[in-house]
């Protein structure tokens, strides 16, 4: 199978994959006959090189960029037709590449007579083969979110209770001084969080998906952390939600939490090698439904669910915060 990946390594997780390093700038990179082939610059050679010395690279200036500058041809079509040459010197006439594809050159490639195909699998299926360079990342990402959650529950531990709001140094604990001291310890570990993580509390507005949350926490009630650190030197993600409450626990949240208990602990026992994820789901689905609560299973078709189990049971991580394998509905492909 020839494969043709185009993009840049920070935002593109198949190349990341395939070139192990941070490379800003977008390149192309080529697999045919048992070759993967990088075509770069001078700039980024010796770099590729050291990370990843089995890739063979293939410098923009052997395909005749020189001559389109002079020529006058624009940046973009420079690119385009070098790229283009590079599949046509290793004799590429079909490919398979990743959905996220440039349009212009996959129109310059067919218009070579080049066929491409676009198939998401082949490329998630080889990101969940981790290299010992991204587990390594995982890792630290997954020490940074835990360091960060063990913070967050020392803060509201110590947190003086005044009437329903939480206090502490003298003033309000709110979302946003809570969300910036995580922050601050996922850098430190070389991990950092987006600016978006949630730290939310369960009140007006608790049905609102991925809301970062803002303004005073509460006592008395749950307080949602929602975090995603990523490992600098790897760009591999963690992922990690945990639900805190400080002061009393209504008997409601109590009933709550001893479910969600009861369904990490049976899906967990479920847990080995061959099981579709959809399986996992299904078995938290089982626990909920018959407490009465829907699920997304009981949904019509059509129908939006913002109360009960309407997300997943949880995912893989690596180079995008959500990863295969999916416990979920679509979860379909086995652990």
């Amino acid at each position: 199978m020839n494969v043709l990946i185009c993009g840049d390594t920070d935002t593109s997780a198949a190349l990341r994959h395939e070139v192990p390093l941070s490379i800003g700038d977008p390149f192309l990179y080529l697999e045919a006959d048992g070759r993967r082939v990088v075509v770069t610059s001078a700039l980024e050679e010796a770099r590729i090189a050291k990370a990843a010395p089995d890739l063979e690279r293939l410098l923009i200036d052997a395909l005749g960029r020189d001559e389109l500058i002079v020529a006058g041809w624009p940046m973009l079509e420079i690119e385009l037709e070098v790229w283009t040459r590079a599949a046509e010197r290793l004799g590429i006439q079909a490919a398979v590449v990743p959905p996220e594809f440039p349009v212009a050159l996959a129109d310059r490639l067919r218009a070579r007579g080049v066929e491409l195909t676009p198939d998401e699998r082949p490329f998630t299926e080889r990101r969940r083969r981790k290299t010992d360079t991204e587990m390594a990342g995982i890792r630290r990402a997954a020490d940074a979110a835990m360091a960060a959650m063990g913070e967050v529950a020392q803060t509201l531990r110590v947190a003086e209770i005044r009437g329903d709001e939480l206090w502490r140094d003298g003033e309000r604990l709110t979302s946003e001084s809570v969300r910036a001291r995580i922050r601050e310890v996922c850098n430190r570990a070389g991990a950092p969080a987006p600016g978006d993580i949630m730290v939310k509390a369960m009140g007006p507005d608790p049905h609102i998906g991925h809301s970062p949350g803002a303004g005073p926490l509460p006592a008395h009630a749950p307080v949602l952390i929602d975090l995603w650190p990523r490992d600098e030197a790897s760009d591999c993600w963690a992922d990690m939600t945990r639900t805190f409450v400080r002061g009393e626990i209504s008997d409601a949240i109590a009933e709550l939490h001893q479910l969600v208990l009861t369904a990490h602990e049976r899906s967990c026992a479920a847990v080995r090698p061959g099981i579709p994820g959809v399986e996992l789901y299904g078995i938290a689905c089982d626990v909920f439904e018959a407490a009465g609560h829907p699920t997304g299973r009981t949904k019509r078709a059509g129908e939006t669910l913002r109360e009960g189990f309407y997300h997943g049971l949880g995912h893989g991580v690596g180079l995008q915060v959500h990863e295969a394998p999916a416990l979920s509905r679509t979860g379909n492909e086995p652990l």
